[in-house]
């Protein structure tokens, strides 16, 4: 089945307990600072059953018709249709939201992968994971993923400090698992399930730990409490700030306050190893949507700084060119990662089709590691008018209006309200609190850099050059020995066998 977003908006009328700016939410879906996004998961829904939309958003197999984004991908084209049904999301809410489904619901298919080497662990939970594939393709929830912990201090290991500072399991029930600790999740106060799952961090020193577990958690469960952070919608004029009121998606503190599990919602349990095979390969798929909100981000970004140029002719000069020919060869780079991430896709050990892993994780560093200096010369190229235009108030009070109208005009084309609405776009993409939440999300939201390197890291094949090299200096073979050819810090490669897909 597919839902709609009336069957979604009534499913996260749960009772759950969020706080906001120190007081409780009554209703999540109404209150101002969610309900931009929750509208947002709502029209994503309705997509799939509008006619000039259900075609690009839902996939039928086995006499059901599902949404595309839960789809699992078996072949090249699946990604294709991946790719359009998230491009015709974006175009169709006019921005870049990230936490809509597809991106955290790879991280299962991630699991789905492991799931033979996470039976021979421990074969008690291996069906949990095959049925929750499953689940999500027919029930179609909004899910999400929960990740990352408080953490307290880092050159400690649990035991040393407060032991909740990391998710664990305090005690084992007939019904199920009973967690305490906490999660930061972007949307999580909004959406119906979440993947939750160890850090990066130290789990003990032992093959056995109380924080080596993973589960999906019904958002609805009583004992959770959602603790957000301050939204941006509402606390200025839309008209001022138009993307910080439509596309902020709140991050919660997720307190889980001794939480009951159910055991067919555990899917891994106490082995470390289990812990270690999910975090090595956890974004082999929700890497490429991560990347793919990148391309429409630079697509705005470009089309900010060349609307502010062309509106003064200033893109005529050399100098300007040169910077918005840098901005779209990082665009261009993007798009080339991700298509080729498709056209040399491999197999998967699962017989899933993912993207090729060396490429979509360079894909990922390109694209994060070097957004803030894009942003910084889109800003130069917009000028300092993003900085300076007064507020919507004052190009509407009459006092003040036609000087206004005066001075933001150009020409027929471009008159004081485009201009306005032009510069206040550049000014929240840009500038705002918004701004600089954006760019430190994608910094950190499936991995801190350091991470994202790592990825490729484990992924890019090394003995290509080596035997480059190799053959160019006139090296023996004996070079290309098992020391050579094993990669240092290679969990990936140690747990699972890919081999790529043919053409």
């Amino acid at each position: 089945m597919i839902r709609t977003g009336t069957d979604y908006r009534e499913s996260i009328r749960d009772g759950r307990e969020i706080h906001v700016n120190g007081e409780r939410v009554a209703d999540v879906t109404t209150h101002p600072m969610f309900k931009p996004l929750v509208d947002i998961r709502a029209r994503i829904f309705d997509m799939a059953h509008a006619p000039e939309t259900a075609a690009l958003m839902t996939v039928r197999g086995e006499g059901e018709v599902n949404a595309q984004a839960n789809a699992l991908p078996f072949s090249q084209s699946d990604w294709w249709a991946k790719r359009r049904a998230t491009e015709a999301v974006l175009d169709a809410v006019g921005g870049v939201v990230t936490r809509v489904g597809d991106e955290t619901v790879g991280e299962m298919w991630s699991l789905y992968d492991c799931a033979a080497t996470l039976n021979e662990i421990d074969p008690q939970f291996a069906p949990n994971i095959a049925a929750h594939i499953a689940r999500v393709v027919r029930a179609d929830p909004f899910h999400v993923s929960a990740n990352t912990d408080p953490k307290g201090d880092r050159s400690k290991t649990p035991a040393e400090q407060d032991p909740d500072m990391l998710l664990h399991v305090v005690r084992e029930t007939d019904a199920g698992l009973v967690v305490r600790g906490a999660k930061f999740e972007t949307a999580a106060a909004y959406a119906n399930q979440a993947f939750t799952k160890p850090t990066i961090a130290t789990w003990g020193e032992g093959a056995l730990s109380p924080y080596a577990v993973g589960f999906i958690c019904d958002l609805g469960t009583p004992g959770l409490k959602f603790i957000c952070r301050t939204g941006f919608a509402g606390r200025a004029p839309a008209e001022d700030y138009p993307l910080s009121n439509r596309f902020d998606e709140i991050e919660a503190l997720v307190i889980f306050d001794d939480v009951l599990i159910p055991w067919e919602n555990v899917l891994f349990h106490r082995h470390v190893a289990s812990a270690m095979a999910m975090r090595a390969t956890l974004h082999r798929y929700s890497a490429f949507a991560f990347v793919q909100r990148s391309l429409k981000f630079a697509d705005m970004l470009i089309g900010a700084a060349l609307f502010n140029l062309r509106q003064t002719g200033l893109d005529r000069l050399q100098g300007v060119q040169e910077k918005l020919a840098q901005l779209a060869c990082w665009r261009e780079g993007i798009d080339a990662h991700l298509t080729s991430a498709i056209a040399m896709a491999e197999r998967s050990p699962a017989g899933l089709m993912m993207p090729n892993q060396s490429l979509i994780y360079a894909g990922r560093v390109f694209a994060a590691g070097q957004m803030a200096a894009m942003m910084h010369l889109a800003r130069e190229l917009c000028g300092g008018q993003i900085g300076l235009t007064p507020d919507v108030a004052a190009f509407r009070a009459p006092e003040t209006a036609p000087w206004l109208e005066k001075f933001y005009g150009i020409n027929d084309e471009w008159q004081a309200e485009d201009r306005r609405k032009l510069l206040a776009f550049a000014r929240d993409l840009l500038n705002s609190d918004y701004a600089g939440h954006r760019l430190t999300f994608e910094l950190f939201a499936q991995s801190p850099p350091f991470a994202h390197l790592a990825a490729v890291y484990r992924n890019f094949d090394w003995d290509g050059p080596l035997d480059c090299v190799r053959q160019a200096a006139g090296l023996s073979e004996r070079v290309m020995g098992t020391a050579t050819r094993t990669c240092a810090d290679s969990p990936a490669s140690r747990w699972f066998a890919t081999e790529r897909a043919g053409p």
